[in-house]
């Protein structure tokens, strides 16, 4: 599987990249939205876990933009977020959120999540 992971936190993006990677996944990282939508456009990934809160673009800017990519590329979206208000869970599900994890999180339930909502949406 191919996974974008965007987040400005390099303790998140490193320890995410190594057990993704563990896995068997190809990975991509961006620190930043501007960044992720670049891979996004070039790499196509299947699944893109973002942070909400990023420099230059947040995560729903780069939502929306992978959503409304092409009407084929419909990537998994995954929000990890601080944010954890009841308005910003439902904000990220209206934004076209698969699943929305708020942090701090397992990165070993994470991976376990991503795994099992990649084989959901293959089938």
């Amino acid at each position: 599987m191919r996974i974008l992971i965007a987040d400005d936190e390099p303790a998140i993006l490193m320890s995410l990249d190594f057990l993704m990677r563990k896995e068997g996944h190809q990975v991509f990282v961006a620190r930043d939205g501007e960044e992720a939508i670049q891979l996004i456009e070039k790499e196509l990934p299947e699944v893109i876990i973002l942070d909400i809160m990023m420099p230059k673009v947040d995560g729903y800017g780069v939502c929306q933009q992978a959503k409304a990519l092409k009407p084929t590329y419909q990537p998994a979206v995954v929000f990890i977020s601080a944010k954890i208000a009841e308005s910003d869970i439902e904000k990220g599900y209206e934004m076209g959120a698969d699943l929305y994890i708020p942090k701090p999180f397992s990165n070993r339930d994470l991976v376990k999540k991503i795994n099992e909502l990649y084989e959901k949406l293959k089938n």
